[in-house]
């Protein structure tokens, strides 16, 4: 495994020196071919485990694959978690380094920065959440809070599968349009700037067409992600608050028994939109501020990798993002 130079920033961890266009085509054919293999057989898995516990298939002409809500939300966000060991085995096999600088510029995942983000990210979001709800029910009443809830054993179960199964589903989204598609680019720019706006289209696109505020409610935020991600170095930060949304979202569903009607961000309407355009850098510059108090280094250091072997050309120093 050889390493990024030293002082190169979190987009350009892939310039190790093994930047060959063979292997850049090699590592973007492994990662769609490696998506699409693990989606079907985590799909295929998934059914039989789901059916050897007496889960019921869905009827024919329904959008999803099991006929109890939470079973299918659970095998669909276990389904995307798949994009974790997909880009880390994409960058090792054709890039030639560490899985790691995927998660940080330290070559792993920063522990105990992920919990200061998180402790920062949850209330962020119970906040964003209540003043949307507030909102909601100022115009439309009681019904933003109609729903069949579930018997109190289905509701902590679920409660519990979510939180169990969430962080990987957010964390895996996070690993592919935050981090392996900015350093993709980043393999070829020297700005972080062209990866980040594809990657933040693509994320957009990812959850769905739906209304045009959630499209831009999402390209949004994945253009304050995807700075912060830069900022700080790594993608503790964004793991954070896409765990601490969709938490939330699925729990809240979950407990109005709505699971099934649920929709995507790309639904979300255009008051979801105005909130998001004050909340998303809040957050992003509250972490920022958290950041430089604490002395965290948005670049590679010398021995940041361990057991890799750092390249020998200069890297240019940190700039302003």
């Amino acid at each position: 495994m050889v390493a990024a130079p030293a002082g190169s920033r979190y987009h350009e961890q892939a310039r190790n020196g093994r930047q060959g266009w063979w292997r850049r085509l090699g590592e973007l054919c492994a990662v769609v071919g490696l998506l699409g293999v693990g989606l079907v057989v985590v799909t295929g898995v998934g059914m039989a485990v789901g059916a050897a516990l007496g889960a019921e298939l869905a009827s024919d002409g329904e959008e999803r694959l099991f006929a109890d809500p939470l079973a299918d939300t659970v095998l669909g966000l276990l389904v995307l978690a798949i994009g974790i060991p997909v880009v880390m085995l994409a960058v090792r096999w054709c890039g030639s380094r560490p899985a790691g600088t995927l998660a940080s510029v330290a070559g792993r995942v920063r522990w105990k920065w992920l919990g200061l983000c998180a402790a920062v990210a949850f209330p962020v979001m119970a906040l964003q959440m209540g003043v949307l709800t507030l909102w909601e029910w100022l115009a439309e009443g009681g019904s933003v809070f109609e729903g069949n809830a579930p018997e109190p054993g289905k509701l902590l179960l679920g409660l519990a599968l979510i939180a169990v199964v969430v962080p990987f589903q957010a964390g895996a989204e996070e690993f592919v349009f935050r981090g392996w598609l900015p350093q993709f680019f980043g393999g070829f720019v020297r700005s972080p700037w062209p990866g980040v706006a594809v990657a933040s289209v693509l994320f957009a696109l990812a959850h769905g067409f739906g209304a045009w505020s959630g499209f831009f409610l999402l390209f949004y935020s994945s253009l304050w992600w995807g700075w912060l991600v830069i900022r700080t170095g790594g993608l503790e930060a964004v793991i954070a608050m896409h765990t601490a949304n969709n938490v939330f979202s699925f729990m809240a569903a979950l407990a109005l028994g709505q699971l099934a009607d649920a929709g995507t961000a790309a639904d979300a309407p255009w008051q979801a939109l105005v909130v998001e355009l004050v909340f998303a850098p809040v957050y992003c510059l509250v972490v920022a501020r958290l950041a430089d108090a604490r002395g965290l280094s948005p670049v590679s250091a010398p021995t940041a990798v361990p057991g890799a072997v750092p390249v020998s050309v200069p890297a240019p120093g940190p700039r302003a993002v």
